[in-house]
Parts: structure tokens; sequence; C-alpha cells
């Protein structure tokens, strides 16, 4: 009776081993994990951010720089081209006029009395030394030059190739902080029920800003991805239009205000957007969005091009608009 009793615990204790199988992985990274993550990354990537436009400030000096160093090199050049003809063309003159046999002949046949001579002499020799001590000078000025353009070509390679390093450093953080926002954005899962065929079960609004919880997600990722822009998000409007507004089921994230045509940045903002709706429509219930005069549905998965309804606003080039089920 107790060897039957034994086997039967033993029995029972290999098969809730197997049923356990292997040993569970890790969990997953808490929603407040990956946002402590995610901001430390940020201030990595501002950081690098700053590191590099403050590189591209000092290159920009050296070249200039540089190219103050190679301008004042071409003005000593020339200085030095011009001393140096003056100088050859004294000691043309000089040995003409008062060395070696001339200057002994002149003397023999009178024409000019040894004092007078001894006096050129001494002049000349002062005029030469005059010059050789301003074309050392001009030589010392333009070796400066050359040093100093020297420098500045090295700094400026070594600037350029810190550039390139703080560029990929910045990429690869980037990088990081978009798999982050994505796991934060598949750590929130849509509310309500789908349907067989896929599709959401329409929700009521809630709360004081009359939109839907499911839009409230929606729109609450898309803030903390992209930001408002500093145009807001106009979400619930009173009036029926037609459309989702006054149900609570459309979000408008505005690029600019009063109607005026976005600028590029603005513009790619809108792309970056609508392309992170699409992306996440299924599983966030999104129905369908609009940005540039064209809508894409989550039916089709496709976008289409829409008819001119009159302005930048009504024509969607001054916003995403959003809506889901």
């Amino acid at each position: 009776m107790a060897v039957g009793c034994l086997r039967a615990l033993v029995a029972a204790v290999v098969a809730i081993s197997l049923l356990a199988g292997p040993a569970q992985a890790d969990p997953k990274p808490s929603l407040k994990k990956l946002k402590s993550e995610l901001t430390a990354l940020q201030k990595e990537s501002d950081r690098l951010i700053e590191d590099y436009y403050q590189a591209r400030i000092q290159l920009e000096k050296v070249e200039q720089a540089d190219k103050d160093a190679q301008g004042q090199l071409d003005e000593a050049q020339a200085v030095l081209d011009h001393e140096s003809g003056q100088l050859k063309r004294m000691a043309v003159e000089h040995y003409m006029n008062g060395n070696g046999e001339t200057a002994a002949l002149t003397m023999i046949s009178g024409g000019v009395d040894p004092q007078t001579h001894l006096r050129r002499l001494t002049i000349n020799q002062h005029i030469l030394e005059e010059e050789a001590d301003r074309l050392a000078g001009f030589k010392a000025v333009r070796d400066r030059h050359q040093a100093a353009q020297t420098e500045a070509s090295e700094r400026g390679k070594a600037l350029k190739d810190s550039m390139k390093d703080l560029d990929k450093r910045k990429k690869r953080a980037e990088k990081l902080i978009e798999q982050i926002r994505d796991k934060i954005d598949l750590a929130h899962d849509a509310p309500g029920f789908r349907r067989s065929d896929g599709t959401w079960v329409p929700q009521l609004p809630t709360g004081s800003d009359h939109i839907t919880p499911r839009m409230r997600l929606v729109r609450d990722l898309i803030v903390d991805r992209f930001g408002t822009g500093g145009y807001g998000v106009g979400c619930y409007r009173a009036f029926n239009d037609g459309g989702e507004h006054p149900l609570g089921r459309a979000c408008d994230f505005m690029l600019s205000t009063g109607g005026q045509m976005p600028s590029k940045e603005q513009v790619d903002r809108g792309h970056r957007i609508a392309a992170w709706v699409v992306k996440n429509a299924k599983r966030l219930g999104i129905m369908y969005v609009i940005y540039r005069q064209r809508i894409w549905h989550v039916r089709t998965g496709q976008w289409r091009v829409m008819s001119n309804r009159g302005g930048n606003t009504a024509n969607h080039y001054d916003h995403p608009h959003v809506s889901v089920y």
C-alpha cells in the first residue's frame, strides 16, 4: 500500500515537471523601467547633439582661420617676391656700378674720387643689409602663417573625425530610443472589443475631454512620442460635421496655426505621425488617417488622393487627422 502511494506520488511529480516545461524567461521590463531608460537615452542623445553642433561651430572657426591664414600668406608671399626682386636688382646695380675691377678702373681713370666711391659702397651696403633684414622678416611672417595653416588643417581634420564619431553615436542612441518607444507602444493594449472580422466595436466618449478611451490612448501615445509641436491637438467638436469629431473618435494633430502652410520640418513631423499611425493601426483600433489631401483606411491598407476641399486646413495640409473605431 505504501509502495503504491509512493509510485503514484513520483508519477505525479514527473507529470507536473513535464507540464511545467523549461524555466520561464525573465519578465518583460516594466513600463516604468522603459520610460526611465528612454529618459536617460534622450538625455544622452541631446548631449551628443549639443556636442555635435559645438564641434561644427569650432570647425567653422578653424576653417575661417585657415582661410584668413591663407590670405595673409598670399600677401606675405607677394611682398616677399617684390622685395626679393628689389634686392636682386640692387645687387646687380651694385656690382655694375661699384664693385671689383669696374670700381678700380673708375678710380684710375679719375671718374670718381676714392672717398666718394667708398661712401657709395657704404650706402649700398647699408641698403643691402636693410633689404636683407626686411627679407628675413617677411620669410618669418610666411613661415608663421604656413605653420598656422598647417595647425588649422590638422585641427579641422580632428574636428571632422570627432563629428563623424559623434554622429555615429547619436544615430545609435536614436535607434535605441526608437526601439524603447516601440516597446512602450506595445506595452499598451487598445481598450474595447474586436469583432470576428478584426474591426473594433465603437466606444462612447468619457471624461471631460469628451473622447473615447481608445482615442485618448492613441492621442496620448502620439503626443508622448512626437510632442504637440506647439500648436496643440484638437479632438472633440460639438457641432456635427458628419465625421468622428463629435463622436469623440477623432483628433487633429496641428502642425501650424491659422491655416498657414507648415514648414518642411513641420511637414516631416506630420509624415512621421501618419506613418506611426499606419504602422500601429490594427493593434490600436485605427479606422483611417488623413494627411495632405490623402486618406489611408485600414480596410484597404493603401493611400488614395482626396478631392480638393478648398484650403490648407480642409485639405489637411496643416495637420494629420486620426480616427479610431
